[in-house]
């Protein structure tokens, strides 16, 4: 099974890409050139790792009907100060003095399953190549 995206190039370093009737726009900061009008694709990769751990959480906490206001995932990305490759990523799933208790670890357990890091820890091949369009 596949799935396809098409990234296009409007200018400067600008980046955009076309995912089924979404466009997600990038840019990349003013000190590396861009105009900063939109997040880094580095930034929206972080951000998909935090993003994915929430969708798990609240749907955990909307089967038990438990409200999720008040809940935020606070992410916290290292780096290895000698490589500046990314090294660790620390989630911190906030809750509300109200939210129960016993259901504190399984948010833990539930944003643990989390897709978008699953797919990290494969570790998939990638492939590149250039084609000439036609």
């Amino acid at each position: 099974m596949a799935s396809e995206m098409v990234v296009t190039l409007p200018g400067n370093k600008k980046i955009d890409t076309q995912i089924g009737k979404h466009v997600i726009r990038t840019d990349q900061p003013a000190s590396a050139g861009g105009e900063d009008s939109a997040p880094s694709p580095f930034g929206l990769f972080l951000a998909a790792i935090g993003t994915c751990a929430g969708i798990y959480v609240a749907g955990f906490c909307q089967k038990r009907e438990l409200p999720t206001e008040g809940i935020r995932i606070r992410q916290r990305n290292h780096f290895d100060p000698e490589t500046g490759v990314l090294a660790r990523v620390e989630l911190d799933i906030e809750v509300p003095p109200s939210f129960p208790e016993k259901y504190r670890e399984a948010l833990v357990r539930v944003a643990d399953q989390c897709a978008v890091k699953k797919a990290i820890q494969a570790q998939p091949r990638f492939e590149v190549q250039t084609v000439v369009a036609g």
